[in-house]
């Protein structure tokens, strides 16, 4: 049964992630039935560490409960600097007894320093899949979840992703019932659906540079409403299919049919932020055609229905 929660704070380390924990695992709420925790913040030396907001923050201690934790816990820090090697050796000797390990945001990278990682499914903030993949080849980064969990291993995506986490872990410790008597007193909903590509920035729809196809990706960029077949497409680049389609792929690095669904993607994302339309008319103007085909793609490379992604994101300036 979990315990006793250890949480790692190094220089650099976010207040609200570190908050997350400390909110979930280090608050007392025994009097209303819910399981308490020994819940310690732990810095390399025991001494004060600066945080990603100028303040500093006294920990309970050093590295000594991390060896005794049932969880440890790392939240976002600044990435890109090298741990203690006491830090990491603490994070292996835990790992090798079986604790969890939970990381917030960014602190997926101490994680992977410590080598815990390779091999392992995880997942980090968005802004940093790629960079964390790069640095551990052998992860297997899952670049549109919310938090993963693998084994007694669990990382999140940004900031209010680490809440999932500890609520999933919450459940699967002490049961559906507390975790959802929890998040009601936090006042989060109990699980999120969809996946951290929702919450990705949606890039204005735009032509990649490609010297050859570069008038007629404008113009489809132009036409994103109208139904095409890639014959249509090569005819308008004066090319045979076959042809059109590797020359396509040389200069885009995919399919017609993907690049064209991705952009109409983008677009729909946009009307469901910015306008009021329907999601009939968001289809049928972004190309899809209908509601069905805009769900399924939509879910597919957002992780949300239209519907529920427009809840969440609608600008409210038009909303009113």
């Amino acid at each position: 049964m979990l315990r006793t929660v250890a949480v790692l704070a190094l220089d650099g380390v976010a207040a609200f992630e570190l908050g997350v924990l400390a909110e979930v695992f280090g608050t007392d709420r025994t009097a209303d039935g819910f399981p308490g925790y020994r819940f310690q913040v732990c810095s390399p030396d025991g001494a004060a560490v600066s945080t990603a907001s100028g303040f500093q923050l006294v920990p309970h201690a050093g590295l000594g409960p991390v060896d005794e934790a049932d969880l440890v816990a790392v939240p976002a820090h600044r990435h890109g600097t090298n741990a203690p090697p006491a830090v990491l050796d603490a994070l292996c000797r835990a790992a090798d007894r079986g604790t969890y390990l939970l990381s917030v945001c960014s602190g997926a990278f101490l994680l992977g320093e410590a080598g815990l990682l390779d091999g392992r499914d995880c997942t980090t903030h968005w802004k940093y899949v790629d960079e964390l993949q790069r640095r551990h080849p052998t992860a297997r980064v899952q670049c549109n979840s919310l938090y993963v969990q693998d084994g007694r291993l669990l990382t999140s995506a940004g900031t209010a992703a680490g809440i999932d986490a500890c609520l999933h872990l919450v459940r699967q410790e002490h049961g559906s019932a507390t975790a959802t008597r929890l998040a009601r007193r936090m006042v989060v909903p109990p699980h999120r659906d969809g996946g951290q590509s929702q919450y990705v920035e949606a890039p204005i729809p735009k032509a990649p540079e490609a010297p050859t196809l570069e008038p007629v990706l404008e113009w489809l960029m132009g036409h994103l409403d109208r139904p095409v077949t890639v014959d249509e497409i090569a005819a308008r680049a004066g090319m045979a299919p076959r042809t059109f389609a590797r020359r396509f792929r040389a200069e885009t690095g995919t399919t017609p049919h993907d690049w064209l669904t991705n952009q109409r993607v983008l677009l729909a994302r946009r009307l469901l932020e910015e306008t009021r339309l329907s999601v009939e008319d968001v289809a049928d103007r972004s190309g899809f055609g209908d509601a069905a085909a805009l769900r399924h793609h939509f879910a597919r490379r957002v992780g949300a229905t239209p519907h529920s992604y427009r809840t969440t994101f609608r600008d409210r300036a038009h909303a009113s």
